[in-house]
């Protein structure tokens, strides 16, 4: 604990301290409490959206084979060509959010490819836009923990260090000028006491 200096100066410097740190801490309560839902919120999200992957994943893993036997290459397809990510702000933090997702237009001989390519290659970009989409969800959690994290440091820091250290600063404070002004006022009574002990001795001679 840094040493301070006893005076009532230093005891309004210590209030005003108090004062402060007494009106941000609701704030980053409330903000802790935000992160802490939204985290909740995002996660609910990611497992919604995981499942739906998933059983997607297990319907084409039942043909996709085909694409193999069907002598048509649909990889630069279905790769990404562009995956937009908007920025939008949660109590304080920049957080990603999926926007939309672009392929390059597919161009293969109708008369020579299977007629189900279309669907194939349709059903395999829905499969990697969920993917970009749980990507993009896996970072907003990442962001919104990494901030709760900050946020709850704070909030400790100011209730169980900053708040704690300044009333018991003003308390230390008070007792000595208290202690201080009953001295004076001590030494005040003794140095009456020997005017008037002084004043009745030249009364009296």
């Amino acid at each position: 604990m840094a040493k301070i200096k006893l005076t009532k100066g230093e005891l309004k410097k210590q209030r005003d301290s108090l004062k402060q740190f007494r009106r941000y801490l609701p704030t980053l309560q409330l903000k802790k409490q935000q992160l802490q839902m939204k985290i909740l919120e995002a996660r609910t999200t990611l497992n919604q959206k995981l499942s739906v992957f998933y059983k997607k994943e297990e319907l084409i893993g039942e043909w996709v084979n085909l694409l193999g036997d069907s002598q048509v290459d649909v990889r630069e397809w279905i790769t990404p060509k562009q995956i937009l990510v908007d920025t939008i702000n949660i109590a304080g933090a920049n957080v990603p959010v999926f926007n939309n997702i672009h392929f390059d237009q597919a161009q293969y001989d109708l008369y020579s490819t299977p007629f189900w390519i279309d669907t194939g290659i349709q059903e395999l970009r829905l499969l990697v836009t969920y993917l970009a989409e749980i990507n993009v969800i896996k970072k907003q959690i990442e962001t919104l923990e990494y901030e709760l994290r900050i946020t709850t440091q704070r909030v400790n820091l100011f209730e169980k260090v900053k708040i704690p250290e300044c009333l018991n600063n003003v308390r230390v404070i008070r007792i000595y000028l208290g202690d201080q002004q009953a001295n004076a006022v001590g030494v005040s009574k003794v140095a009456k006491k020997k005017i008037m002990e002084k004043n009745l001795e030249e009364v009296f001679t």
